[in-house]
């Protein structure tokens, strides 16, 4: 892995860093994934970021535990 260093403005750096713990993950995971996307690697098979985060989340529950969510949103 290669370093990088950035020039950012001290607000956006402790914006990044509160979006990257709210997530579990790190800012540099965020701007690789970020990067990936504008060099047309992408996540997975070119869906949008949103998409994939929304079924990493999915893999964490279970069915059930998805259904009950569902019934108690919708109530």
């Amino acid at each position: 892995m290669t370093k990088l260093t950035l020039s950012v403005h001290a607000k956006v750096v402790q914006q990044a860093k509160r979006y990257a713990r709210a997530r579990r993950t790190s800012v540099s995971h965020l701007v690789e994934t970020y990067l990936q996307l504008l060099g047309g690697a992408g996540v997975g098979s070119g869906d949008p970021p949103v998409l994939h985060e929304l079924r990493g989340l999915l893999r964490r529950g279970s069915p059930i535990d998805y259904r009950r969510h569902v019934i108690r949103k919708y109530r």
